[in-house]
């Protein structure tokens, strides 16, 4: 929570767009513009009517999502193929770049800061209208090394128990977990490199794999180190080991379990959040699952965005649908009023169509994860992602 007066009436995380020539003001999502319903303000309190014992408010203002008309009227980014790297290769050792809101400017304004955001796009586009158990074309080896990757970080969980520990967060038995990833990584990434050609690609892709599972020295995890597992992904791609019609597998089998892998250390090991927005961020580890799930229920006969309400669907269907399978996650993490902890899912529930929410998702994850310094000055480049 970052420091601030708290107020007792911060602003929500909608903003007001009233109409011209009317006294009605309408709530706008500042994930993706829909409408909100708007709430009337409440009587004023009286003798016969006193207040209630506890009145909830919401966390400082300072938390809230900043420039959210810009979010709003900014382009929906859209998918882009990812462009080859051609030999002779020159793999280097990646480093960071970012410092200021004027090496962000010039990260997105550069082909390799349009291709990445491109590739997010693409998989998101992909998986729209895909369940989870929807088949997909056979794995190529790429994938299913990397499956095989995820599986084996998986197990070593169980083989390092959490230490008796008495901070809600930051359980030291991660750092021995971690020091194995890292002794052994560099063994685990031969196995997606299947030529010697490509082999010297390891010391360039190693980071990426590294800062993908969170900080050692810091115990903590977020949005940073969910983007360097999609860079590791896109590098892959840059190299042809994954490629377009790998896209639906990328999402529903390698982010899946990535996912998965990821809910397991956060939950035994009490990873910190790194950098939460606490109430005002859609999770306090994750954004990429909320852009492919809401791709996935994109046209869905029945379910619609205010469908994360009906605790029966969550129940029934959030083993098919990341986005499901996210609010469930937060319910079950986070206790309280739903509308409380999570007013920005909340909000967005109200948007009509999954399409908004998709589109919504994919602005605000460039605004808030790739526009910001504090998380973007840990992001890496290379040969494969160029500083430009």
């Amino acid at each position: 929570m970052a420091d601030g007066e708290p107020s007792s009436s911060p602003p929500s995380s909608s903003t007001m767009a009233a109409d011209a020539g009317s006294p009605l003001r309408q709530s706008v999502c500042c994930a993706c513009g829909g409408p909100i319903a708007s709430v009337a303000s409440p009587p004023p309190w009286t003798d016969a009517s006193p207040p209630p014992a506890y009145r909830p408010i919401r966390a400082p203002a300072i938390n809230a999502p900043s420039q959210t008309n810009a979010i709003i009227l900014a382009p929906v980014p859209q998918p882009l193929p990812v462009p080859l790297a051609s030999p002779p290769y020159h793999f280097e050792t990646p480093s960071k770049r970012i410092s200021s809101p004027d090496d962000i400017r010039r990260f997105h304004s550069s082909d390799s800061g349009r291709h990445f955001l491109g590739f997010v796009a693409a998989l998101s586009h992909s998986v729209r209208g895909r369940k989870l158990s929807d088949p997909v074309p056979p794995l190529s080896q790429t994938l299913t090394s990397l499956l095989s990757l995820l599986q084996t970080l998986t197990s070593w969980i169980d083989e390092i128990p959490p230490l008796p520990h008495p901070a809600r967060y930051g359980n030291p038995a991660y750092r021995s977990w971690h020091a194995r990833l890292s002794a052994e990584a560099p063994a685990l990434l031969l196995a997606l490199l299947p030529s010697d050609k490509l082999r010297p690609a390891t010391d360039e892709l190693l980071p990426y794999l590294l800062d993908s599972f969170g900080n050692a020295s810091r115990i903590d995890y977020g949005t940073g180190h969910e983007t360097n597992f999609a860079a590791f992904l896109y590098c892959l791609a840059r190299l042809g080991l994954i490629w377009e019609e790998d896209h639906p597998a990328v999402v529903t089998r390698v982010f899946v379990a990535y996912l998965e892998l990821m809910r397991k250390l956060q939950t035994t090991y009490c990873l910190e959040p790194a950098g939460s927005h606490g109430v005002w961020g859609l999770d306090d580890y994750h954004f990429l699952p909320f852009i492919f799930g809401s791709a996935q229920l994109i046209d869905h006969k029945y379910m619609k965005p205010k469908s994360i309400h009906n605790q029966d669907i969550l129940d029934n269907f959030s083993h098919e649908y990341m986005y499901l399978a996210c609010v469930a996650f937060v319910k079950k993490v986070k206790k309280g009023v739903f509308a409380e902890h999570s007013p920005m899912l909340d909000d967005i529930s109200a948007v009509p169509t999954w399409s908004k929410v998709n589109s919504g998702m994919l602005k605000m994850y460039k605004a808030e994860v790739l526009e910001k310094v504090p998380i973007m000055q840990h992001f890496l480049f290379g040969s494969l992602i160029k500083w430009e």
